[in-house]
């Protein structure tokens, strides 16, 4: 393995690792009130792009990663809608 494609997936590790609590937290409290809708949106619709990107590219570390994180943004998305609703956005 290349080490630029090395630093891809410890770098796509780190990244994606870090959303998991905020994750977990979001359904273990059922609670998405601090969690901003625009940001959510965006992000998911980022990742999207990223990962699509990565696909093109043939980049293994983008795919990879990229459709781990889209999960999890779709996760927080359906929790910010569920436990938080659009209407908590101030």
């Amino acid at each position: 393995m290349e080490t630029q494609e090395l630093l891809g997936f410890m770098g796509g590790l780190i990244t994606t690792g870090g959303f998991v609590p905020q994750v977990w937290r979001l359904f273990k409290l059922k609670s998405a009130v601090e969690i901003s809708l625009f940001f959510t949106v965006f992000f998911v619709i980022g990742i999207s792009f990223w990962l699509v990107y990565g696909i093109v590219a043939g980049l293994p570390s983008v795919i990879l990663w990229n459709s781990i994180t889209l999960i999890l943004g779709m996760s927080m998305l359906y929790a910010k809608v569920k436990y938080g609703g659009p209407i908590h956005d101030k």
